[in-house]
């Protein structure tokens, strides 16, 4: 079996380094980029199962790197970032980041979150059962292929955004908290704020909903959780 292929997308030499060690002596097999341009067209070429990204990048930053390659790829993407104010979290999120890690940070925190998103990609969802296709009202999830489609017309959605969507589909009409959720797309053991939740509900009735402000199929129950209708 080939080694894992991890991405680092680093400007400081050091930093790259660093990780570079930490990624090789782990076993995987490691590429590094340390402009975001060069990290996106590694992602096209050499299709790698994980990338890490630097936030403050020079001249393309972070974030414009993370929504360029959300355009071209699902691969799990775990953000570094000295920034450590709530708002930057989010957007992160919801520019489409899988997992974002503060710097400085132990490396066993970053190798733990790094197995964690590798093992959620390979694996049909953390505690969900996806073996037939769900309809819910024009909603239609295929999950053989990953493929959402709303009145016939197919909706692109990240793997995470499919799990997710797919855990709320399955439960339709019952109402789900956020521990629930937790569990059911990221798995019991993951440590993961629970507000970040809300962020990637967001992003995924941005591309579902007919009007995001005011959404009909993902609703929110206040005080507990969410639920999808329905109809």
């Amino acid at each position: 079996m080939s080694a894992q292929r991890v991405l680092i997308v680093e400007d400081d030499p050091d930093t790259q380094q660093m990780l570079t060690v930490i990624m090789r002596s782990e076993g995987y097999d490691v590429l590094a980029a340390g402009t975001g341009p060069l990290g996106l067209e590694l992602l096209r070429k050499m299709g790698p199962d994980l990338v890490i990204l630097d936030w403050m990048l020079p001249g393309m930053d972070g974030l414009e790197v993370l929504r360029r390659a959300r355009e071209i790829s699902t691969v799990p993407i775990i953000m570094l970032t000295a920034k450590t104010a709530a708002v930057d979290k989010v957007a992160g999120l919801d520019m489409g980041a899988d997992d974002y890690l503060a710097k400085p940070f132990e490396p066993e925190e970053l190798l733990a979150r790094i197995r964690a998103q590798l093992r959620r990609a390979s694996m049909i969802g953390d505690g969900l059962q996806r073996d037939k296709p769900i309809q819910v009202g024009d909603l239609r999830l295929e999950p053989a292929s990953h493929e959402v489609y709303i009145r016939g017309d197919q909706v692109g959605l990240t793997r995470l955004e499919f799990n997710l969507l797919y855990c709320l589909a399955q439960r339709a009409g019952k109402v789900l908290t956020r521990e629930d959720i937790l569990k059911l797309v990221w798995g019991e053991n993951e440590a993961i704020d629970l507000r970040g939740i809300d962020a990637h509900i967001r992003r995924l009735r941005a591309k579902i909903e007919d009007d995001p402000d005011e959404p009909k199929r993902i609703q929110t129950v206040h005080g507990v959780g969410y639920k999808m209708a329905t109809n």
